[in-house]
């Protein structure tokens, strides 16, 4: 494969995308619908595709869009959304999963998107591609519709770990304000700390800690620390970056995610309900095709794991063809743009150093 990459790369200007095609719900046929989707709108995406090759070739054929621009990577095996992660360590390398971030580890691919099973994904990519230096735990990074100019908040952690100490929390500050000014273009970003209150003396012990340490840090590593943030905050405008554990951060955006499948699907009754509520509808057409695009959950699809010495994309494990495409779009972006190696580098620098010793260099990061 390194002769596709290095030709796709170095000739044609392709950034390489190794997928998972075998990890989500819907199976590959869903995945090659949305690559397809990605190749159709841009010419400048090459693919490595890891599964079962006879079935992977079939639906590929189907799809011209991906003619000249996939190559098959046969893996015999496949991680399940019930498999466990330290089963996947000791018994997975044959599995699609491992041999798409194998990809990104060998150089041959830029970027690894893939649907499959979140811990084990975040395990493997952790044990294949290393975590950076000080990193103590790496987070999954989510773009959430927000009421901000760019149009999205940065929500970080996910679900990567359901735990996070004072410590953590600050990293996931540093690596959350460096990734809004890298991928979003905020030269000074607004980080919040999620707790139940606003008030500096709620939330657990560590929480409080964590606000002491960020706000002690915020000058030096350049962002702006606006303090405790609530839930109804993250579709706001009150921070750009908003902190928070695994566990919590998970339920936040399941419940964002099963909220906006709700309002559409009420709207979408609403505007049935009659005649002229139909009529409604159809002279509401445009904007309502806005609406279900600002919040249709498939759209803003992909979570970026940071702290990694390699990018990795997690689509969502229900994700269909628009999804998948979504996550692919997001991909293509940080690849191109050789945001791997940046984040890499100013993350590093930031979480390397002790939290008094950050100097001033760092207000580029």
């Amino acid at each position: 494969m390194a002769g596709l990459t290095q030709t796709a790369n170095a000739e044609d200007g392709r950034t390489i995308v190794s997928v998972d095609a075998m990890g989500g719900d819907r199976g590959p046929a869903a995945v090659v619908a949305g690559i397809s989707l990605s190749a159709k709108k841009n010419p400048d995406i090459g693919f490595i595709l890891h599964g079962d090759k006879p079935q992977l070739e079939k639906l590929v054929a189907r799809k011209k869009p991906l003619a000249g621009r996939v190559e098959i990577r046969h893996a015999e095996d496949v991680v399940s959304m019930e498999d466990k992660p330290s089963q996947v360590m000791r018994h997975g390398k044959n599995t699609s999963m491992w041999s798409a971030v194998d990809c990104v580890r060998n150089g041959e691919a830029d970027v690894c998107v893939s649907c499959g099973n979140t811990g084990a994904l975040m395990m493997l990519s952790v044990v294949r591609l290393r975590k950076l230096p000080g990193v103590n735990r790496p987070a999954i990074a989510v773009l959430w519709p927000s009421a901000n100019p760019q149009g999205f908040n940065i929500m970080l952690d996910a679900g990567a770990d359901i735990r996070a100490d004072e410590h953590d929390l600050l990293q996931y500050a540093l690596m959350g304000a460096s990734y809004a000014r890298n991928g979003m273009e905020l030269q000074r970003p607004r980080v919040g700390l999620l707790n139940v209150g606003t008030e500096e003396h709620k939330g657990r012990p560590e929480l409080r800690e964590a606000h002491e340490l960020i706000a002690q840090n915020a000058e030096s590593a350049n962002f702006e620390f606006v303090g405790f943030v609530e839930g109804r905050d993250l579709p706001g405008d009150v921070a750009d970056v908003i902190v928070t554990d695994g566990f919590t951060g998970n339920v936040a955006l399941k419940t964002g995610e099963g909220t906006a499948s709700l309002i559409g699907r009420l709207l979408r009754e609403a505007f049935k309900y009659s005649p002229l509520s139909r009529l409604a509808a159809l002279l509401a057409y445009t904007s309502l095709n806005r609406l279900n695009k600002r919040i249709d959950p498939r759209r803003v699809n992909g979570g970026v794991f940071l702290g990694l010495n390699g990018t990795v994309v997690k689509s969502h494990g229900s994700s269909d063809a628009t999804g998948v495409s979504a996550a692919v779009k997001l991909a293509f972006k940080l690849g191109q743009s050789g945001f791997s190696q940046k984040l890499a580098a100013r993350v590093a620098s930031a979480v390397s150093l002790p939290q008094d010793t950050l100097q001033s260099s760092e207000t580029n990061n």
